[in-house]
């Protein structure tokens, strides 16, 4: 995670983000800390990179990398406003001894498109495109990450990652908005989780679906009320947290936090 010390809304680079909006940034740290101590009090580990000044969205941690097997692929930015972000990861990440760190050809954003499901050995990446990920960095990720990859393409400009528009829940279960994707996509999803869990319109536009599941309790937007209703009734512990500063630059719970799988 990376606290918003330098957090604002400066620039528009997707739907939620306006830049006349105030930005208060004490209550976004105040947001950021209360996630991380959920974590905490949850039994995870958090590890803490240092914000870098003239990097607003350096909080949206989970962009900066995908880690599977200790392998670390870095992530490449379409946007110029964020590329310096992911030399900081990278660097980030040799420091903390990780000795195989990827830089990426193709544009790839991070866990915010590649969405892992499953375990060490048995791992599979689901992969969006449409709005940031270069379709090609699914196959680059498939080489880098030695697991097989499985594209989705989005069409929604709300949610402009994978991470906004399904949550991986288990090894199992998803949670998803359909609209979100193209109906070749929808099929895939539906023939894959023919059980998945469907949000519907108003918990996905507060972002419930950027979620953090550790296959039991699932971190979410508190707005997300229904939402966390039909997890408890499939048997999870929905895990409310207050988000709503640090939506206005199109993240939540998800998008603050990259996980780290050795």
């Amino acid at each position: 995670m990376c606290a918003p010390v330098h957090f604002a809304v400066e620039y528009a680079i997707n739907p939620w983000m306006k830049p006349g909006v105030p930005v208060d940034r004490d209550l976004a740290m105040a947001q950021w800390d209360a996630l991380r101590r959920t974590y905490l009090d949850l039994g995870h580990r958090v590890d803490l990179r240092d914000p870098v000044p003239g990097l607003p969205d350096m909080v949206y941690a989970a962009n900066g990398a995908t880690v599977v097997g200790g392998v670390v692929l870095g992530a490449r930015f379409r946007h110029r406003e964020r590329a310096a972000e992911a030399v900081a990861h990278r660097e980030w990440f040799r420091a903390a001894g990780f000795t195989r760190v990827v830089e990426p050809e193709f544009v790839n954003e991070g866990e915010g498109d590649l969405l892992v499901l499953g375990g060490r050995a048995g791992a599979v990446v689901f992969a969006g495109t449409g709005f940031r990920t270069d379709p090609r960095a699914h196959a680059e990720a498939a080489a880098v990450l030695g697991r097989p990859v499985v594209s989705l393409e989005l069409v929604d400009p709300c949610y402009y990652h994978l991470d906004t528009a399904m949550a991986v829940l288990d090894e199992d279960t998803i949670a998803w908005l359909p609209e979100a994707f193209t109906a070749e996509s929808q099929a895939v999803l539906r023939e894959r989780f023919p059980g998945a869990l469907v949000a519907g319109p108003a918990d996905a536009a507060v972002l419930g679906l950027n979620a953090v599941s550790d296959g039991r309790h699932v971190v979410l937007p508190a707005e997300a009320t229904q939402l966390a209703a039909e997890l408890a009734a499939r048997g999870f512990v929905p895990v409310p947290v207050e988000m709503s500063e640090l939506r206005k630059g199109g993240g939540g719970p998800k998008c603050c936090t990259l996980e780290v799988r050795p």
